[in-house]
């Protein structure tokens, strides 16, 4: 017999004798040896190419999986690896031996993974195994890593930075349509979800080995009353003795969907997570107050990285209708993510780069959105980071002319919003800006509602300039602001400009119009292509239109390319006549 026969020989007798020897049976994995064994045998069957071989390995292999899942609840060894290295033979040979892979790896995935994915070994085992095969799952099993992407997301939450190069490697195949939506508040909340991971640690003990759904499911669960009493409201179980709250279940209902949504291990769709609610506010406020753990400094500082990807992809290869879906998911939760300054910044720039790309893509989503548009506009003055939405939300109204103009009942619609916004708020957007900083909180609001009006105005009279029903409404509208000595100043200097702006349609229409023809359309007669300003740098333009002065017009040569890269922001100085 050849030196391969016999190596291949002992190797078959090693699995057969681990499934006969009663210390192994019930746990295959407490064998040391019999890893090397399987991934010999793998190796073995890859250069033999033998159907022969591949059917006899097979049936020792299949056997030691199911054992070794039967044991799983009561093993004291981890089991990922062996059973990575015999899902990766089921991979390579499921059709030679006509194995359907699918219900073994959501065996690993539901009963292995969910209580090994803290183990650092096992967790980066399984991201290579995952980018290995990554062609192959999505083909085969396209709806099984978007199915558990919240336990996957668990796993790097964990892991940290140690993983990120992998994790970002095979993240893209957690997206598809049925994740889509979901996934994007499971990224966002990735910080709570190790708030969440580590409350759990502190009190049940070590993740590795332990399943978070037989914690969730103890018959008498004193570590879950602690957690919800420490994590939600900053007490201990001690503070509670005796106190008749806690002798009733309520308050653990309350807390325990959320607490059963954050550590999930599967996906089923978006659930009412109660963001807004005291438990949230709590632990949010303990979270921040608290010294951040190495843990979730790494997730903080990944997260706006995944949301990166999670973006791009979505603007390559997701369809308009789920784009258009997330979008009002993207405005409810700019308001509501982990009150780290650094990290809802880089969060919310990039929710809005996001939401500003969407709509120069496809403008006719302001239309279709108008119902959740309209009421981030009406929740412009609840925060200082909900004007900022409103704010920007108003240039994508003005920039777009409210979805085109084949959405003239949609563009009035938001039209009435605007006026609404700056009727009601225009008695009180006086500020002072010539003087000195404040710090006070009264003026910085008034600052920002100034800011914001400023925005309105020009979102008026460039929703009138696409739609020329609404320009009678829009003068009237500005007139108020213009006939205002109470207002702020840049306010109504602003609404001067444009009423002045608007009596030479032309140059109205140039400067306030569409940055681009809509799709479909020509460009207007009149009408200046500011996206020719680099091949046309000198034109003659009225110096009292853009000197902020009165008298009579005599022209200047002016850099239309840099006068076109700021055409929307400037403050074009026209004289009321």
């Amino acid at each position: 017999m050849s030196e391969k026969d016999l190596g291949w020989d002992f190797h078959l007798r090693k699995l057969s004798v681990s499934g006969r020897d009663s210390n192994t049976a019930n746990d295959p994995a407490s064998d040391p040896s019999l890893l090397p064994s399987v991934k010999k045998l793998h190796a073995l069957c890859k250069t033999e190419n033998s159907e022969d071989l591949v059917a006899r390995v097979y049936t020792s292999v299949n056997k030691i999986f199911q054992r070794a899942a039967a044991s799983l609840s009561q093993s004291r060894t981890s089991n990922g690896l062996l059973l990575l290295a015999i899902l990766q033979f089921y991979l390579d040979f499921g059709e030679i031996v006509l194995h359907d892979a699918d219900p073994s790896l959501r065996t690993f995935f539901r009963s292995c993974l969910s209580r090994e994915f803290a183990d650092p070994v096992v967790a980066e085992a399984t991201l290579e195994f995952l980018i290995n095969n990554k062609k192959k799952l999505l083909t085969s099993f396209p709806n099984l890593l978007p199915q558990f992407f919240p336990l996957l997301l668990k796993l790097i939450a964990w892991n940290g930075e140690r993983l990120e190069k992998l994790f970002l490697n095979a993240f893209p195949a957690l997206i598809s349509p049925g994740s889509f939506l979901p996934l994007f508040p499971s990224l966002v909340d990735l910080p709570i979800l190790v708030v969440a991971l580590e409350k759990v640690e502190k009190s049940s003990g070590p993740l590795i080995g332990s399943s978070i759904a037989s914690i969730q499911k103890n018959t008498a669960p004193k570590m879950l009353l602690a957690l919800m009493d420490e994590a939600y409201t900053g007490s201990t179980i001690e503070d509670g003795v005796g106190d008749s709250e806690y002798e009733d279940n309520s308050a653990i209902d309350v807390a325990d969907p959320l607490f059963l949504e954050l550590l999930k291990d599967e996906n089923d769709g978006i659930a009412e997570r109660p963001w807004s609610s005291p438990v949230m506010t709590a632990i949010l406020q303990t979270s921040v107050n608290s010294p951040y753990s190495d843990k979730l400094k790494a997730v903080l500082s990944l997260t706006p990285r995944l949301l990166d990807v999670y973006f791009s992809i979505a603007l390559q290869t997701v369809n308009n209708s789920l784009i258009c879906a997330l979008i009002p998911l993207l405005m409810s939760r700019y308001a509501t993510i982990f009150p780290d300054k650094i990290f809802s910044y880089e969060v919310r720039k990039r929710l809005l780069e996001f939401m500003l790309s969407t709509f120069q893509c496809s403008p006719n989503f302001i239309a279709l959105l108008k119902k959740p548009i309209m009421d981030r506009l009406g929740e412009a003055y609840d925060s200082p980071v909900k004007t900022e939405l409103a704010l920007q939300l108003c240039w994508a109204i003005g920039e777009h002319g409210g979805g085109g103009g084949s959405h003239k009942d949609e563009a009035r619609e938001l039209f009435e919003s605007l006026e609404l916004l700056l009727y009601e708020n225009l008695s009180s957007s006086r500020v002072g800006m010539t003087q000195e900083v404040s710090l006070d909180k009264d003026t910085y609001r008034r600052s920002s509602q100034s800011r914001l009006l400023c925005f309105v105005v020009t979102a008026i009279a460039k929703l009138a300039t696409h739609h020329r029903e609404l320009i009678p409404r829009a003068r009237v509208s500005l007139g108020k602001v213009a006939r205002s000595r109470i207002s702020d100043a840049r306010v109504w200097r602003r609404a001067c400009d444009f009423l002045g702006l608007m009596k030479d349609p032309a140059i109205c229409s140039s400067i306030l119009g569409p940055s681009r023809p809509t799709q479909g359309t020509a460009q207007k007669v009149g009408s200046i292509n500011w996206s020719e300003g680099s091949k046309k740098m000198i034109a003659h333009i009225p110096f009292y239109i853009l000197g902020e002065q009165e008298g009579e017009a005599y022209c200047v040569p002016v850099d239309i390319h840099s006068y076109a890269s700021h055409a929307h922001v400037l403050h074009l100085g026209v004289p009321l006549r």
